[in-house]
């Protein structure tokens, strides 16, 4: 009984150390890489109306978090189902976190529509306002509307936009109901959706806790428009 408690002990600990190595890596690289992202901006800003090439940039910092963090295996399934040449209302449900990092390995354009209060995030929410991605205060009518407007300039401007329509990450990994936002702004700007599914990250950072838990199963699986 005493060594199964010490492996308890000894499996907490090392998930306490992994936990703080990931958080530690996630804003020591945005750090280091945001000059590189406001240099990129300035250099681009005239050409790049879209923000396409910093984006891409912003691809690769995923990238490189996951690469540095080993903990999770991400593969991603129906690349060929996406258009380069459309645009698309992309719709994902959201079970962690992580889903941020992990949608970024479609490596495909989009702008983000996500909660205004990342956006102060030092580094990571900064890059955010960079892109151009889309705030939304979750309780607010007016600010729903406003991010409708946004969205459909956006998708109009040639890019596609991403939410989660569940509005909130699940706990358990089931789908919760839908919001109608996306699904309005598909309907106003008669843009095809593009359905993501993401499987697994509910399992590696929890809704609720900063601690990771090693998962080899994460799967983005695009389905057809």
């Amino acid at each position: 009984m005493s060594g199964e408690i010490k492996n308890k002990e000894k499996a907490g600990l090392l998930q306490v150390v992994a936990s703080c190595h990931f958080w530690f890596s996630l804003f020591l690289v945005s750090g280091l890489l945001f000059p590189a992202f406001i240099l990129m901006w300035l250099i681009t800003v005239l050409f790049d109306r879209r923000r396409y090439i910093l984006h891409q940039l912003t691809c690769r910092w995923s990238d490189l978090i996951l690469w540095i963090n080993p903990y999770w295996k991400v593969h991603v399934e129906g690349r060929e189902k996406v258009d380069p040449s459309k645009v698309y209302v992309m719709v994902a449900n959201h079970q962690s976190g992580l889903d941020i990092l992990v949608l970024f390995k479609l490596h495909t354009h989009f702008k983000w529509v996500a909660k205004k209060d990342l956006f102060s995030i030092p580094f990571i929410g900064w890059n955010m306002a960079l892109n151009g991605y889309i705030p939304i205060e979750r309780s607010r009518g007016k600010s729903k509307l406003r991010m409708i407007d946004k969205a459909a300039d956006s998708i109009r401007s040639g890019n596609s936009v991403i939410l989660f329509p569940e509005g909130t990450r699940s706990t358990t990994g089931n789908l919760q109901s839908y919001k109608t936002g996306a699904f309005r702004l598909a309907m106003e700007t008669g843009t095809p959706i593009l359905p993501v599914v993401i499987t697994g990250t509910h399992l590696a950072i929890r809704k609720g806790s900063l601690l990771i838990h090693k998962n080899h199963n994460i799967r983005l699986t695009i389905l057809d428009p």
